[in-house]
């Protein structure tokens, strides 16, 4: 019997996966996780919800019970929240209901590349404008892209990813507004919001209508709640548009477990702003450290930093950090990234094996003792 192969979509084949490597190495710092688990006591007591679990039922269709959870710890009401298996998901459900074929979003690179993966992957076309040298964008750079492309969707990062840059007010006001003159939905993604100096929740507190706010704001529990390993993600927006993704979203697309794992994370909030404390102050460490090293870093407001070897050897320096254990994410061929690295804020222990071996690959060996920046990290307190 002759058989036919099913042939992929043409556009889905042209399409590079997006992944990062899991190699086993003694350090990974490559995808921005948190360096902590949860709570000691967080097991026991998801292990105890799931106890009284009914397996043999569907879960609650509606996430009602996390949903009004997320929207006490965020100030609005469960009908603006919209929760998904990870942030990426939540993402994929904007460009199912406002993309496709025949739509375009706009995106500003660089930037988290799994915007333009998720989009083309639905069918929507995807432009893009360059960002400043610094990586900073001018509102009136955005004000004006949008208006010349029309697009149904703006995506921009808060701080980006992967560079850490806070995205300035006035530069998603400018986005805001020119949204709001074309139709267009604006997706500020706040994966590292916890970290950054501000929010474009901000933008919306106040307003009158909320739901005359063409915005969503999109969110993760995978960095500060240290839940990486559960996927879950959210989004904060008006309420049509929370209707609109319900029509999108697969039935029963939350499980008992991730709805139960998001209800009780929402007990530590707390705990989880004291390891965001921690984190920044590792984050200053590194980069102070890494000011004495013969590369250039951008400002940070994320749990990452990005650099880049004087010599642009980025890639020669991934590979010689594989080969001392430790691992961080090579961005050296992303467009506009060249040469670049990102390392995430591990432990203060990761942290220095870190720096350390990354001395050693540039040549510069351990730091003197009594130099501007003290041989040894803060430890977490």
């Amino acid at each position: 019997m002759s058989l036919i192969r099913p042939a992929v979509r043409d556009d889905v084949a042209l399409i590079p996966g997006y992944h990062s490597p899991q190699l086993d190495v003694a350090v990974r710092l490559n995808t921005n996780e948190a360096p902590e688990p949860p709570p000691a006591d967080f097991g026991p007591r998801l292990a105890e919800a799931l106890a009284g679990a009914d397996w043999n039922r569907y879960p609650d269709r509606g996430a009602e019970a996390l949903r009004t959870r997320i929207a006490e710890v965020e100030g609005t009401t469960p009908d603006r929240v919209f929760a998904a298996n990870g942030s990426n998901e939540v993402l994929q459900s904007l460009a199912l209901a406002y993309g496709g074929a025949g739509r375009r979003a706009l995106t500003f690179e660089p930037t988290y590349a799994l915007h333009s993966h998720i989009c083309r992957v639905t069918g929507t076309e995807v432009v893009s404008e360059p960002r400043a040298e610094d990586f900073t964008l001018a509102p009136d750079t955005v004000g004006e892209a949008i208006a010349r492309h029309r697009p149904a969707l703006v995506f921009l990062c808060n701080p980006n990813n992967p560079t850490g840059v806070a995205e300035d007010p006035d530069t998603v006001r400018a986005a805001l507004e020119a949204c709001g003159e074309t139709g267009t939905l604006l997706v500020v993604d706040e994966a590292y919001g916890q970290f950054a100096p501000w929010s474009a929740i901000e933008l919306v507190r106040g307003v009158d209508d909320a739901d005359a706010v063409p915005m969503v704001v999109t969110r993760t529990f995978s960095k500060t709640w240290s839940m990486a390993a559960v996927r879950l993600g959210y989004l904060l927006g008006p309420t049509w548009l929370i209707e609109d993704l319900e029509r999108v979203a697969l039935p029963y697309h939350l499980d008992v477990m991730t709805q139960a794992a998001g209800e009780l994370a929402l007990d530590y909030v707390g705990e989880m702003d004291r390891r965001v404390s921690r984190i920044t102050e590792q984050r200053g460490w590194i980069e102070a450290r890494l000011a004495e090293l013969p590369v250039r870093t951008w400002p940070s407001s994320a749990n990452f930093l990005l650099f880049r070897p004087d010599d642009g050897s980025g890639e020669e320096v991934w590979q010689a950090l594989v080969d001392r254990g430790v691992l961080v994410r090579n961005c050296a061929s992303w467009p506009g990234l060249e040469g670049c690295l990102r390392v995430t804020v591990g432990t203060p222990e990761e942290n220095r094996v870190f720096i350390d071996a990354l001395g050693l690959v540039l040549n510069i060996g351990q730091p003197p003792l009594g130099s501007a920046v003290d041989a040894h990290c803060p430890e977490e307190r």
